[in-house]
């Protein structure tokens, strides 16, 4: 599979599991640079991020506590478990 088509496939299934487990998710899939869309969502203040990028090729993606400003890097898997307790759930 192509990187960005498995970088896309995992967004969109993390945005289905994170709605499904009540959390209000904007799935940010525009065709723009990292840097534009990171500085869109701290306009839009968005408290919890996942960063579904680099990391993929090792089975992890990025959590970002906009509230902390802590940044970690967590297997796929993790990643609703830890944005439910993140937000409080």
């Amino acid at each position: 599979m192509h990187k960005s088509a498995l970088v896309r496939e995992t967004a969109e299934r993390l945005y289905a599991q994170l709605s499904a487990a009540g959390i209000d998710v904007l799935l940010d899939d525009r065709d723009e640079r990292p840097g534009v869309k990171f500085a869109d969502a701290e306009i839009m203040g968005m408290p919890i991020i996942v960063v579904v990028g680099r990391g993929l090729a090792d089975g992890v993606v990025e959590l970002r506590d906009r509230r902390t400003g802590g940044r970690q890097e967590l297997p796929v898997a993790e990643i609703v478990a830890q944005v439910l307790l993140a937000a409080g759930r």
